[in-house]
């Protein structure tokens, strides 16, 4: 089975010409995978949203959706992003490899340990509080290199790190709060970053995410009423560009983890 999962975001819904496509079941609800390869490595896929975008972004299983994967043997993650830029220096078209992030969400199950549900990490049945480090590398540092060089590779504008604000959403934010985020150090928003990559660590798995600037934040360089479409255009004219990143990606990343991922879990547990 793959080590290694990409999760899509808006306009990311399929990358397999021929998947194959399976049903795992978890405690949290069933998931719909794709499986086939890249590059001749066995790679997972979830489409986020789903196919035909109908989860928003506070409706996403992401309990389901990462359990699923560990349960099938996965370990390193991928995700994708849609994002709007804080940071004025950040242009529409631009990606960013995040470094970290800021959590805005409201109402969202952000984590597997309940203190009443058992969860099987690396063969071990956990069941009560866990309370998992984000320090120092809130994502994976060997999936982010990987991501940074695919990026060299293919000659497109991107930064290197920056600081991931998570709304709610499902609006786009107001002006006044995209102003407090940025004196908070924010550089790009979105609405699908937490609980994910908190999620992953909670089950000791490798997680980086690769963010495409769609437009301008609200209030950001005179930004007028944003629109979906406008979104979506966007990022359907740089899919191709996020193809190829994400697939050189996949046959970048290390086959054995030196990171400390999977020691996410070592003292992290507050009841046993």
């Amino acid at each position: 089975m793959p080590r290694v999962a990409i999760i899509g975001g808006s306009g990311f819904y399929s990358i397999f010409e021929n998947p194959e496509q399976k049903e795992v079941k978890t405690p949290f609800g069933d998931v719909f995978l794709d499986i086939g390869r890249i590059r001749n490595v066995e790679v997972a896929f979830i489409a986020r949203h789903g196919k035909k975008h109908d989860i928003p972004p506070a409706k996403v299983n992401y309990k389901a959706n990462l359990y699923a994967l560990k349960q099938i043997g996965v370990e390193r993650v991928i995700a994708t992003n849609a994002v709007g830029a804080i940071n004025p220096s950040l242009e529409p078209g631009t990606f960013v490899v995040p470094d970290d992030f800021i959590d805005f969400t409201k109402n969202r199950d952000s984590t597997f340990y309940d203190g009443k549900t058992e969860i099987v990490v690396n063969g071990r049945v956990l069941k009560g509080v866990v309370h998992v480090s984000m320090t120092p590398d809130p994502y994976c540092p060997e999936i982010r290199r990987s991501i940074l060089q695919a990026l060299k590779e293919a000659g497109v504008k991107f930064r290197d790190g920056g600081v991931y604000v998570v709304t709610e959403g499902n609006r786009f934010e107001t002006p006044a709060e995209i102003k407090a985020f940025s004196y908070l150090g924010g550089d790009v928003v979105g609405m699908t970053g937490v609980p994910e990559v908190v999620l992953a660590r909670e089950l000791a798995m490798c997680y980086a995410t690769l963010c495409l600037v769609t437009n301008y934040a609200a209030g950001v360089q005179g930004s007028k009423k944003l629109t979906h479409d406008e979104v979506a255009e966007i990022y359907e004219r740089n899919l191709r560009y996020l193809r190829d990143i994400v697939a050189r990606t996949v046959e970048l990343i290390p086959i054995s983890r030196s990171c400390s991922c999977g020691k996410a879990l070592e003292g992290a547990i507050a009841s046993k």
